[in-house]
Protein backbone atom coordinates (compact mmCIF):
# COMPACT_ATOMS: atom_id res chain seq x y z
CA UNK A 1 0.00 0.00 0.00
CA UNK A 2 1.64 3.21 -1.14
CA UNK A 3 2.00 6.05 1.30
CA UNK A 4 4.01 9.16 1.93
CA UNK A 5 5.50 10.28 5.18
CA UNK A 6 3.87 13.08 7.09
CA UNK A 7 6.44 15.78 7.88
CA UNK A 8 7.38 15.66 11.53
CA UNK A 9 5.49 12.45 12.08
CA UNK A 10 6.57 8.80 11.87
CA UNK A 11 3.13 7.69 10.70
CA UNK A 12 2.51 7.36 6.93
CA UNK A 13 -0.17 9.34 5.15
CA UNK A 14 -2.51 7.20 3.05
CA UNK A 15 -4.57 8.26 0.04
CA UNK A 16 -8.38 8.11 0.01
CA UNK A 17 -8.29 5.28 -2.55
CA UNK A 18 -5.95 3.17 -0.42
CA UNK A 19 -8.12 3.29 2.71
CA UNK A 20 -11.53 2.56 1.14
CA UNK A 21 -11.29 -1.23 1.54
CA UNK A 22 -9.87 -1.06 5.09
CA UNK A 23 -12.67 1.38 5.90
CA UNK A 24 -15.24 -1.28 4.91
CA UNK A 25 -13.77 -3.66 7.50
CA UNK A 26 -13.84 -1.03 10.23
CA UNK A 27 -17.37 0.15 9.41
CA UNK A 28 -18.64 -3.46 9.37
CA UNK A 29 -17.11 -4.12 12.79
CA UNK A 30 -18.49 -0.93 14.30
CA UNK A 31 -21.94 -1.51 12.78
CA UNK A 32 -22.51 -4.97 14.28
CA UNK A 33 -21.25 -3.91 17.73
CA UNK A 34 -23.44 -0.79 17.90
CA UNK A 35 -26.41 -2.71 16.45
CA UNK A 36 -26.32 -5.23 19.28
CA UNK A 37 -26.31 -2.42 21.86
CA UNK A 38 -29.99 -1.73 21.12
CA UNK A 39 -31.33 -4.84 19.39
CA UNK A 40 -31.77 -6.90 22.57
CA UNK A 41 -34.29 -4.51 24.15
CA UNK A 42 -36.97 -5.61 21.69
CA UNK A 43 -36.38 -9.32 22.32
CA UNK A 44 -36.70 -9.32 26.14
CA UNK A 45 -40.43 -10.12 26.22
CA UNK A 46 -39.93 -13.06 23.88
CA UNK A 47 -36.99 -14.32 25.96
CA UNK A 48 -39.10 -14.27 29.14
CA UNK A 49 -41.49 -16.71 27.46
CA UNK A 50 -38.86 -18.89 25.73
CA UNK A 51 -36.70 -19.34 28.83
CA UNK A 52 -39.60 -19.43 31.30
CA UNK A 53 -37.72 -16.80 33.29
CA UNK A 54 -38.44 -13.30 34.63
CA UNK A 55 -37.67 -9.84 33.26
CA UNK A 56 -35.21 -8.77 36.02
CA UNK A 57 -33.03 -11.80 35.22
CA UNK A 58 -33.14 -11.23 31.47
CA UNK A 59 -32.51 -7.51 31.89
CA UNK A 60 -28.96 -8.60 32.73
CA UNK A 61 -28.49 -9.57 29.08
CA UNK A 62 -28.56 -5.82 28.43
CA UNK A 63 -26.89 -4.67 31.67
CA UNK A 64 -24.12 -7.31 31.51
CA UNK A 65 -23.29 -6.35 27.93
CA UNK A 66 -23.12 -2.66 28.89
CA UNK A 67 -20.93 -3.28 31.96
CA UNK A 68 -18.56 -5.52 30.01
CA UNK A 69 -18.11 -2.79 27.41
CA UNK A 70 -17.63 -0.09 30.07
CA UNK A 71 -14.95 -2.16 31.80
CA UNK A 72 -12.72 -2.65 28.73
CA UNK A 73 -13.09 0.76 27.06
CA UNK A 74 -10.52 2.40 29.39
CA UNK A 75 -8.02 -0.35 28.49
CA UNK A 76 -8.43 -0.03 24.71
CA UNK A 77 -5.96 2.82 24.20
CA UNK A 78 -3.19 1.17 26.20
CA UNK A 79 -3.77 -2.17 24.48
CA UNK A 80 -3.57 -0.50 21.04
CA UNK A 81 -0.31 1.24 21.92
CA UNK A 82 1.18 -1.91 23.41
CA UNK A 83 0.10 -4.56 20.89
CA UNK A 84 -0.89 -2.54 17.82
CA UNK A 85 -4.26 -1.17 16.74
CA UNK A 86 -4.70 -3.78 13.98
CA UNK A 87 -4.14 -6.71 16.34
CA UNK A 88 -6.47 -5.37 19.03
CA UNK A 89 -9.20 -4.48 16.52
CA UNK A 90 -9.15 -7.95 14.93
CA UNK A 91 -8.99 -9.76 18.28
CA UNK A 92 -11.93 -7.66 19.55
CA UNK A 93 -14.00 -8.41 16.45
CA UNK A 94 -13.12 -12.12 16.75
CA UNK A 95 -14.18 -12.22 20.42
CA UNK A 96 -17.40 -10.37 19.59
CA UNK A 97 -18.16 -12.82 16.75
CA UNK A 98 -17.47 -15.85 18.93
CA UNK A 99 -19.67 -14.29 21.62
CA UNK A 100 -22.43 -13.85 19.03
CA UNK A 101 -22.21 -17.54 18.08
CA UNK A 102 -22.45 -18.51 21.74
CA UNK A 103 -25.38 -16.12 22.34
CA UNK A 104 -27.41 -17.92 19.66
CA UNK A 105 -27.06 -21.32 21.38
CA UNK A 106 -28.21 -21.22 25.07
CA UNK A 107 -31.39 -22.69 26.46
CA UNK A 108 -31.22 -20.87 29.79
CA UNK A 109 -31.24 -17.18 30.73
CA UNK A 110 -28.14 -17.54 32.90
CA UNK A 111 -25.97 -18.81 30.06
CA UNK A 112 -27.25 -16.10 27.73
CA UNK A 113 -26.13 -13.49 30.29
CA UNK A 114 -22.67 -15.08 30.45
CA UNK A 115 -22.32 -15.15 26.66
CA UNK A 116 -23.52 -11.54 26.38
CA UNK A 117 -20.73 -10.52 28.77
CA UNK A 118 -18.20 -12.27 26.49
CA UNK A 119 -19.71 -10.45 23.52
CA UNK A 120 -19.49 -7.13 25.37
CA UNK A 121 -15.83 -7.68 26.30
CA UNK A 122 -15.05 -7.97 22.61
CA UNK A 123 -17.30 -5.12 21.53
CA UNK A 124 -16.02 -2.61 24.08
CA UNK A 125 -12.68 -2.11 22.35
CA UNK A 126 -14.01 -1.95 18.79
CA UNK A 127 -15.35 1.61 18.66
CA UNK A 128 -12.53 3.53 20.45
CA UNK A 129 -9.84 1.57 18.57
CA UNK A 130 -11.68 2.10 15.26
CA UNK A 131 -11.97 5.87 15.80
CA UNK A 132 -8.26 6.24 16.57
CA UNK A 133 -7.39 3.91 13.67
CA UNK A 134 -9.40 5.87 11.13
CA UNK A 135 -8.04 9.21 12.32
CA UNK A 136 -4.48 7.98 11.89
CA UNK A 137 -5.14 6.60 8.41
CA UNK A 138 -7.11 9.57 7.06
CA UNK A 139 -5.42 11.91 4.59
CA UNK A 140 -4.67 15.17 6.38
CA UNK A 141 -7.09 17.28 4.33
CA UNK A 142 -9.90 14.66 4.39
CA UNK A 143 -10.08 13.76 8.09
CA UNK A 144 -13.60 15.12 8.55
CA UNK A 145 -14.95 13.39 5.44
CA UNK A 146 -13.50 9.99 6.41
CA UNK A 147 -14.61 10.26 10.04
CA UNK A 148 -18.05 11.22 8.76
CA UNK A 149 -18.22 8.00 6.76
CA UNK A 150 -17.30 6.00 9.86
CA UNK A 151 -20.00 7.81 11.80
CA UNK A 152 -22.80 6.41 9.63
CA UNK A 153 -23.01 3.05 11.45
CA UNK A 154 -22.73 4.76 14.85
CA UNK A 155 -26.04 6.57 14.34
CA UNK A 156 -27.71 4.32 11.78
CA UNK A 157 -27.26 1.05 13.70
CA UNK A 158 -29.16 2.12 16.87
CA UNK A 159 -32.00 3.44 14.72
CA UNK A 160 -32.29 0.36 12.50
CA UNK A 161 -31.72 -2.05 15.40
CA UNK A 162 -35.31 -2.06 16.72
CA UNK A 163 -36.71 -2.49 13.19
CA UNK A 164 -34.47 -5.42 12.36
CA UNK A 165 -34.73 -7.13 15.74
CA UNK A 166 -38.50 -6.57 15.89
CA UNK A 167 -38.89 -8.22 12.48
CA UNK A 168 -36.62 -11.14 13.44
CA UNK A 169 -38.35 -11.73 16.77
CA UNK A 170 -41.85 -11.45 15.31
CA UNK A 171 -41.37 -13.54 12.17
CA UNK A 172 -38.36 -15.76 12.88
CA UNK A 173 -36.44 -16.21 16.15
CA UNK A 174 -34.55 -14.00 18.61
CA UNK A 175 -31.48 -16.17 17.91
CA UNK A 176 -31.14 -14.52 14.49
CA UNK A 177 -30.27 -11.25 16.25
CA UNK A 178 -26.91 -12.89 16.95
CA UNK A 179 -26.60 -15.18 13.93
CA UNK A 180 -26.60 -12.24 11.51
CA UNK A 181 -23.37 -11.04 13.15
CA UNK A 182 -21.48 -14.14 12.04
CA UNK A 183 -21.14 -13.36 8.30
CA UNK A 184 -20.47 -9.68 9.09
CA UNK A 185 -17.78 -10.63 11.58
CA UNK A 186 -16.15 -13.11 9.18
CA UNK A 187 -16.08 -10.56 6.34
CA UNK A 188 -14.65 -7.95 8.71
CA UNK A 189 -11.91 -10.35 9.88
CA UNK A 190 -10.93 -11.48 6.37
CA UNK A 191 -10.76 -7.96 4.93
CA UNK A 192 -9.17 -6.60 8.08
CA UNK A 193 -6.46 -9.25 8.22
CA UNK A 194 -5.56 -8.81 4.56
CA UNK A 195 -6.03 -5.08 4.01
CA UNK A 196 -5.83 -3.18 7.29
CA UNK A 197 -2.42 -1.47 7.36
CA UNK A 198 -0.33 -1.66 10.49
CA UNK A 199 0.08 1.67 12.21
CA UNK A 200 3.05 2.42 14.38
CA UNK A 201 3.04 1.03 17.91
CA UNK A 202 3.97 3.37 20.72
CA UNK A 203 6.41 2.23 23.32
CA UNK A 204 4.78 1.65 26.69
CA UNK A 205 7.46 2.21 29.31
CA UNK A 206 5.58 0.76 32.24
CA UNK A 207 2.30 -0.90 33.12
CA UNK A 208 -0.17 1.24 35.03
CA UNK A 209 -1.46 -1.60 37.22
CA UNK A 210 -3.49 0.59 39.65
CA UNK A 211 -5.08 2.35 36.68
CA UNK A 212 -5.92 -0.96 35.00
CA UNK A 213 -7.85 -1.96 38.10
CA UNK A 214 -9.44 1.38 39.04
CA UNK A 215 -10.41 2.53 35.51
CA UNK A 216 -12.62 -0.42 34.55
CA UNK A 217 -14.08 -0.53 38.07
CA UNK A 218 -14.92 3.19 38.04
CA UNK A 219 -16.61 3.34 34.64
CA UNK A 220 -18.43 0.01 35.02
CA UNK A 221 -19.73 0.93 38.49
CA UNK A 222 -20.78 4.42 37.38
CA UNK A 223 -22.59 3.05 34.32
CA UNK A 224 -24.36 0.47 36.49
CA UNK A 225 -25.29 2.93 39.25
CA UNK A 226 -26.61 5.51 36.81
CA UNK A 227 -28.58 2.95 34.79
CA UNK A 228 -30.17 1.63 37.99
CA UNK A 229 -31.17 5.22 38.74
CA UNK A 230 -33.91 4.77 36.16
CA UNK A 231 -35.63 2.47 38.68
CA UNK A 232 -35.07 4.82 41.63
CA UNK A 233 -32.16 7.01 42.71
CA UNK A 234 -32.49 5.92 46.34
CA UNK A 235 -32.42 2.16 45.67
CA UNK A 236 -29.60 0.10 47.18
CA UNK A 237 -28.24 -0.88 43.75
CA UNK A 238 -28.07 2.75 42.64
CA UNK A 239 -26.43 3.98 45.84
CA UNK A 240 -23.87 1.16 45.91
CA UNK A 241 -23.04 1.52 42.22
CA UNK A 242 -22.62 5.29 42.38
CA UNK A 243 -20.67 5.17 45.66
CA UNK A 244 -18.21 2.58 44.35
CA UNK A 245 -17.99 4.33 40.99
CA UNK A 246 -17.33 7.81 42.40
CA UNK A 247 -14.78 6.55 44.93
CA UNK A 248 -12.97 4.51 42.26
CA UNK A 249 -13.09 7.44 39.80
CA UNK A 250 -11.51 9.86 42.31
CA UNK A 251 -8.77 7.35 43.11
CA UNK A 252 -8.31 6.67 39.37
CA UNK A 253 -7.90 10.39 38.56
CA UNK A 254 -5.30 10.81 41.32
CA UNK A 255 -3.36 7.76 40.13
CA UNK A 256 -3.47 8.80 36.46
CA UNK A 257 -2.29 12.36 37.10
CA UNK A 258 0.71 11.02 39.00
CA UNK A 259 1.56 8.11 36.70
CA UNK A 260 4.49 8.43 34.26
CA UNK A 261 2.66 6.25 31.71
CA UNK A 262 -1.06 6.66 32.55
CA UNK A 263 -3.75 4.34 31.25
CA UNK A 264 -5.89 7.33 30.20
CA UNK A 265 -4.22 10.64 29.39
CA UNK A 266 -6.27 12.98 31.61
CA UNK A 267 -3.78 15.86 31.37
CA UNK A 268 -5.34 16.76 28.03
CA UNK A 269 -8.07 18.44 30.10
CA UNK A 270 -5.55 21.20 30.78
CA UNK A 271 -6.28 22.37 27.24
CA UNK A 272 -9.27 24.79 27.41
CA UNK A 273 -10.26 23.92 23.83
CA UNK A 274 -10.42 20.22 24.63
CA UNK A 275 -12.27 20.77 27.91
CA UNK A 276 -14.91 22.99 26.32
CA UNK A 277 -15.25 20.55 23.44
CA UNK A 278 -15.83 17.52 25.64
CA UNK A 279 -18.39 19.34 27.81
CA UNK A 280 -20.27 20.25 24.62
CA UNK A 281 -19.98 16.61 23.54
CA UNK A 282 -21.51 15.45 26.84
CA UNK A 283 -24.45 17.82 26.41
CA UNK A 284 -24.88 16.76 22.78
CA UNK A 285 -24.63 13.09 23.75
CA UNK A 286 -27.24 13.58 26.48
CA UNK A 287 -29.60 15.26 24.03
CA UNK A 288 -28.99 12.79 21.20
CA UNK A 289 -29.34 9.66 23.29
CA UNK A 290 -32.30 11.17 25.10
CA UNK A 291 -34.08 11.83 21.81
CA UNK A 292 -33.23 8.35 20.53
CA UNK A 293 -34.61 6.83 23.74
CA UNK A 294 -37.65 8.99 24.49
CA UNK A 295 -39.55 9.09 21.20
CA UNK A 296 -39.68 5.26 20.81
CA UNK A 297 -40.98 5.06 24.39
CA UNK A 298 -43.73 7.57 23.58
CA UNK A 299 -44.79 5.66 20.48
CA UNK A 300 -44.89 2.32 22.30
CA UNK A 301 -46.13 3.25 25.78
CA UNK A 302 -48.43 6.18 25.07
CA UNK A 303 -49.57 5.43 21.52
CA UNK A 304 -49.47 1.63 21.65
CA UNK A 305 -47.35 0.93 18.56
CA UNK A 306 -45.43 -2.36 18.39
CA UNK A 307 -41.65 -2.53 18.20
CA UNK A 308 -41.57 -3.23 14.48
CA UNK A 309 -44.01 -0.42 13.62
CA UNK A 310 -42.11 1.96 15.91
CA UNK A 311 -38.89 1.15 14.10
CA UNK A 312 -40.51 1.87 10.73
CA UNK A 313 -41.84 5.22 11.99
CA UNK A 314 -38.36 6.17 13.17
CA UNK A 315 -36.69 5.15 9.90
CA UNK A 316 -36.67 8.73 8.43
CA UNK A 317 -34.56 9.81 11.40
CA UNK A 318 -31.99 7.11 10.69
CA UNK A 319 -31.90 7.91 6.97
CA UNK A 320 -31.48 11.64 7.62
CA UNK A 321 -28.60 11.07 10.03
CA UNK A 322 -26.92 8.64 7.63
CA UNK A 323 -27.21 11.07 4.70
CA UNK A 324 -25.97 14.02 6.74
CA UNK A 325 -22.89 12.26 8.18
CA UNK A 326 -20.64 12.40 5.07
CA UNK A 327 -21.86 15.92 4.24
CA UNK A 328 -20.98 17.07 7.76
CA UNK A 329 -17.54 15.50 7.41
CA UNK A 330 -16.85 17.46 4.23
CA UNK A 331 -18.10 20.67 5.86
CA UNK A 332 -15.90 20.04 8.91
CA UNK A 333 -12.81 20.02 6.69
CA UNK A 334 -13.87 23.41 5.30
CA UNK A 335 -15.39 25.36 8.21
CA UNK A 336 -14.51 23.51 11.41
CA UNK A 337 -16.84 22.31 14.14
CA UNK A 338 -18.47 25.39 15.68
CA UNK A 339 -21.28 26.13 13.24
CA UNK A 340 -21.98 22.44 12.65
CA UNK A 341 -22.68 22.02 16.36
CA UNK A 342 -24.74 25.20 16.63
CA UNK A 343 -26.78 24.40 13.52
CA UNK A 344 -27.22 20.76 14.52
CA UNK A 345 -28.48 21.68 17.98
CA UNK A 346 -30.76 24.31 16.45
CA UNK A 347 -32.34 21.56 14.31
CA UNK A 348 -32.73 19.31 17.34
CA UNK A 349 -34.22 22.18 19.36
CA UNK A 350 -36.81 22.69 16.62
CA UNK A 351 -37.56 18.96 16.57
CA UNK A 352 -37.94 18.85 20.36
CA UNK A 353 -40.31 21.82 20.22
CA UNK A 354 -42.55 19.88 17.85
CA UNK A 355 -42.21 16.75 20.01
CA UNK A 356 -43.43 18.78 22.98
CA UNK A 357 -46.83 19.17 21.23
CA UNK A 358 -47.59 15.46 20.77
CA UNK A 359 -50.97 14.19 21.97
CA UNK A 360 -53.07 11.03 22.09
CA UNK A 361 -53.95 11.40 18.40
CA UNK A 362 -50.34 11.70 17.14
CA UNK A 363 -49.56 9.34 14.24
CA UNK A 364 -46.31 8.48 12.52
CA UNK A 365 -46.95 10.88 9.64
CA UNK A 366 -47.33 13.76 12.11
CA UNK A 367 -43.71 13.52 13.28
CA UNK A 368 -41.89 12.83 10.01
CA UNK A 369 -40.56 16.41 9.76
CA UNK A 370 -39.22 16.62 13.33
CA UNK A 371 -37.74 13.13 12.96
CA UNK A 372 -35.85 14.25 9.85
CA UNK A 373 -34.73 17.42 11.63
CA UNK A 374 -33.53 15.43 14.63
CA UNK A 375 -31.68 12.91 12.47
CA UNK A 376 -30.03 15.63 10.38
CA UNK A 377 -28.96 17.44 13.56
CA UNK A 378 -27.44 14.26 14.94
CA UNK A 379 -25.58 13.51 11.74
CA UNK A 380 -24.32 17.07 11.56
CA UNK A 381 -22.68 17.02 14.99
CA UNK A 382 -21.58 13.63 16.23
CA UNK A 383 -18.45 12.79 14.23
CA UNK A 384 -17.31 16.42 13.74
CA UNK A 385 -17.26 16.77 17.52
CA UNK A 386 -15.29 13.55 17.92
CA UNK A 387 -12.88 14.64 15.20
CA UNK A 388 -12.51 18.06 16.83
CA UNK A 389 -11.55 16.46 20.16
CA UNK A 390 -9.04 14.13 18.52
CA UNK A 391 -7.53 17.05 16.58
CA UNK A 392 -6.69 18.70 19.91
CA UNK A 393 -4.51 15.72 20.79
CA UNK A 394 -0.92 14.85 19.82
CA UNK A 395 -1.15 11.99 17.31
CA UNK A 396 0.80 9.60 19.52
CA UNK A 397 -1.91 9.95 22.20
CA UNK A 398 -4.97 9.66 19.96
CA UNK A 399 -5.82 6.13 21.11
CA UNK A 400 -5.71 7.21 24.76
CA UNK A 401 -8.08 10.13 24.15
CA UNK A 402 -10.64 8.03 22.21
CA UNK A 403 -10.68 5.75 25.26
CA UNK A 404 -11.49 8.77 27.47
CA UNK A 405 -14.28 10.06 25.23
CA UNK A 406 -15.89 6.65 24.68
CA UNK A 407 -15.73 5.71 28.36
CA UNK A 408 -17.48 8.94 29.32
CA UNK A 409 -20.05 8.55 26.55
CA UNK A 410 -21.01 5.18 28.05
CA UNK A 411 -21.74 6.90 31.37
CA UNK A 412 -23.53 9.84 29.73
CA UNK A 413 -25.80 7.51 27.75
CA UNK A 414 -26.83 5.72 30.94
CA UNK A 415 -27.28 9.08 32.69
CA UNK A 416 -29.51 10.35 29.88
CA UNK A 417 -31.85 7.35 30.09
CA UNK A 418 -31.97 7.34 33.90
CA UNK A 419 -32.54 11.09 34.14
CA UNK A 420 -35.24 11.18 31.48
CA UNK A 421 -37.06 8.22 33.03
CA UNK A 422 -36.96 10.02 36.39
CA UNK A 423 -38.29 13.26 34.87
CA UNK A 424 -40.98 11.42 32.89
CA UNK A 425 -42.14 9.47 35.94
CA UNK A 426 -42.21 12.62 38.08
CA UNK A 427 -44.09 14.69 35.49
CA UNK A 428 -46.63 11.92 34.93
CA UNK A 429 -47.22 11.63 38.69
CA UNK A 430 -47.67 15.42 38.94
CA UNK A 431 -50.24 15.34 36.13
CA UNK A 432 -52.17 12.56 37.89
CA UNK A 433 -52.10 14.60 41.12
CA UNK A 434 -53.43 17.68 39.28
CA UNK A 435 -56.32 15.61 37.86
CA UNK A 436 -57.17 14.34 41.33
CA UNK A 437 -56.95 17.82 42.84
CA UNK A 438 -59.29 19.19 40.16
CA UNK A 439 -61.81 16.42 40.87
CA UNK A 440 -61.55 15.16 37.28
CA UNK A 441 -61.47 11.55 36.22
CA UNK A 442 -57.92 10.26 36.35
CA UNK A 443 -56.73 9.16 32.92
CA UNK A 444 -53.28 7.64 33.40
CA UNK A 445 -52.61 7.44 29.65
CA UNK A 446 -53.39 11.12 29.16
CA UNK A 447 -51.22 11.97 32.17
CA UNK A 448 -48.38 9.98 30.59
CA UNK A 449 -48.76 11.85 27.28
CA UNK A 450 -48.52 15.16 29.14
CA UNK A 451 -45.50 13.75 30.99
CA UNK A 452 -43.78 13.06 27.66
CA UNK A 453 -44.61 16.57 26.48
CA UNK A 454 -43.17 18.11 29.64
CA UNK A 455 -40.00 16.01 29.35
CA UNK A 456 -39.49 17.01 25.71
CA UNK A 457 -39.97 20.63 26.78
CA UNK A 458 -37.21 20.34 29.39
CA UNK A 459 -34.88 18.85 26.79
CA UNK A 460 -35.31 21.98 24.67
CA UNK A 461 -33.40 23.99 27.27
CA UNK A 462 -30.61 21.39 27.37
CA UNK A 463 -30.21 21.65 23.59
CA UNK A 464 -30.23 25.48 23.70
CA UNK A 465 -27.59 25.44 26.44
CA UNK A 466 -25.41 23.16 24.31
CA UNK A 467 -25.79 25.46 21.28
CA UNK A 468 -24.72 28.50 23.32
CA UNK A 469 -21.69 26.64 24.67
CA UNK A 470 -20.94 25.44 21.13
CA UNK A 471 -20.28 29.06 20.13
CA UNK A 472 -17.11 28.86 22.26
CA UNK A 473 -15.65 26.09 20.10
CA UNK A 474 -12.72 27.21 17.99
CA UNK A 475 -11.70 25.73 14.68
CA UNK A 476 -8.23 25.09 16.06
CA UNK A 477 -5.35 23.58 14.16
CA UNK A 478 -5.66 21.79 10.88
CA UNK A 479 -4.91 18.06 10.77
CA UNK A 480 -1.29 17.01 10.95
CA UNK A 481 0.40 17.29 7.59
CA UNK A 482 -1.75 20.19 6.37
CA UNK A 483 -0.30 23.66 6.24
CA UNK A 484 -1.92 26.01 8.66
CA UNK A 485 -1.64 29.53 9.91
CA UNK A 486 1.08 30.42 12.45
CA UNK A 487 -1.52 30.62 15.19
CA UNK A 488 -2.66 27.10 14.38
CA UNK A 489 0.91 25.79 14.63
CA UNK A 490 1.28 27.53 17.99
CA UNK A 491 -1.90 25.82 19.18
CA UNK A 492 -0.45 22.43 18.22
CA UNK A 493 2.73 23.23 20.10
CA UNK A 494 0.74 24.45 23.09
CA UNK A 495 -1.31 21.25 23.19
CA UNK A 496 1.81 19.11 22.97
CA UNK A 497 3.40 21.19 25.72
CA UNK A 498 0.40 20.63 27.95
CA UNK A 499 0.57 16.91 27.37
CA UNK A 500 4.25 16.62 28.14
CA UNK A 501 4.36 19.25 30.89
Amino acid sequence: MSSTAIPGNNLPEFSMKSILVPLIAIIAGVFMVVLDSTAMNVALSSLVHDFDSDLPTLQWTVTGYMLAQASVIPLSGWLSDRFGAKNIFLISVLLFTVGSILCATPNSAEWLVVFRVIQGLGGGCVLPVAMAYIYRLSPAHKVGAVMGMMGIPILFAPAIGPVLSGWLVEFHSWRWIFLINIPIGIICLIIGYRRLPKVEKHSVKSIDIPGMFLGPLAFAALSYGVSEGAHGWSSDKTVIGLSVGIAALIAFIIVELRAKAPLLELRIFRSPDFSIGIVVQWIVQFGLYGALFLMPQFLQQARGFGSFDTGLILLPQALASGLMMPIAGILYDKIGVRWLVVTGLALITGALYQYSHVDMMTEGKDIILPLIMCGAGMGMMMMPLNTHLISKTPRELVSRVTSVTNAMQQVINSLAVATLVTILTSQTADNVAEMQAAGAKVDVLEAMVHGFRDTFHIMIYIAIGGAILGLLLRRGKKPAGAQGKPGEVQEEQLTAGIMHG
